[in-house]
């Protein structure tokens, strides 16, 4: 069953109809469940999917500056716009053209005269599928033990963060920290209490982490990553001091064992001017490497740039 309240706020359909008439109806059978955008040229609604960023849309073939078909093709071959779904919608009764519109990578197709139902349920369909696709994608870019961020979010996340701290010429700094001897604990005391470790670090990242620039990842294993955007050297190093603190004091707290393995944390913090000519691995290799140092060091510390 629909949120019909979250569909008009999350999910939106950008309706491509010369007829105001046809555009009325379409929009009184939608708007309750979505936001609704209509566009009555070919060119005005090529210009609205980029600004509008429709979840669906809707494009009728006959319009008066160019054939649907034309604009269909345009969508799929840009990058922007091209996995958007798109129903056709024609008052044409042919086959020739229903085959076309599929080919040319339609999803489905609404034929005038409307019937209420047969549009919502197509347009439900459709917009089912996309939940579901983002649902796969969310999940994909977790960790299902810690419920935070995974690697391949990591990934990507580092790379948007770097090329926009280039563009405009502001810091970017990094944390990686794991659990000291956390190897020794798994194997003395089991998977699943280390595993429980796990997600008390996590769960500690995510109070001291409440900003919304501030991104925390299970880097793998008992490594964790933190990306800081716009944050300079000086204020990195007195966040890892911090974490030191407040991590170990929870492990202190919740994780019971007879030698002081997987009571600390070590960290290594590094930061940033990216230049467009780097790659934003040297940023992670430069934490990395703090990291192996404060190991070296004794563990149970920070060492920071």
């Amino acid at each position: 069953m629909f949120d019909e309240g979250a569909e008009k706020t999350k999910y939106k359909i950008l309706i491509v109809e010369d007829s105001l008439f046809n555009q009325m109806v379409l929009r009184k059978i939608l708007e309750s469940r979505y936001t609704i955008v209509t566009s009555t040229t070919a060119e005005d609604a090529l210009a609205k999917v980029h600004i509008f960023e429709p979840h669906l849309i809707l494009l009728d073939i006959i319009l008066p500056d160019a054939n649907g078909f034309d604009v269909l093709v345009t969508l799929k071959q840009s990058e922007d716009t091209r996995n958007i779904p798109v129903i056709i919608i024609t008052g044409l009764d042919s086959d020739e053209d229903e085959e076309k519109g599929f080919l040319l990578g339609a999803v489905d197709y609404i034929k005038r005269p409307f019937k209420n139902a047969i549009v919502l349920a197509r347009v439900n369909t459709q917009i089912h599928i996309i939940r579901q696709i983002q649902t796969i994608e969310h999940l994909s870019l977790m960790d299902g033990l810690t419920g935070i961020a995974n690697r391949r979010a990591f990934d990507i996340q580092l790379q948007y963060e770097w090329s926009r701290a280039a563009r405009e010429r502001s810091w970017l700094s990094m944390i990686m920290l794991d659990v000291d001897k956390f190897k020794e604990y798994n194997d003395t005391y089991g998977h699943r209490h280390g595993d429980f470790m796990l997600q008390i670090v996590a769960q500690t990242l995510k109070q001291e982490l409440k900003s919304v620039t501030d991104f925390f990842y299970r880097y793998g294993g008992d490594e964790f990553a933190i990306l800081l955007p716009g944050l300079p050297a000086e204020r990195a190093r007195g966040l890892a001091q911090r974490l030191v603190t407040s991590v170990n004091q929870m492990l202190l707290s919740a994780v019971k064992c007879q030698s002081p393995c997987a009571h600390s944390i070590s960290l290594g913090s590094a930061s940033m001017q990216p230049q467009p000519q780097q790659s934003p691995a040297a940023l992670v290799e430069r934490a990395d490497k703090k990291l192996y140092l404060a190991k070296q060091n004794g563990r149970n510390q920070a060492q920071c740039e």
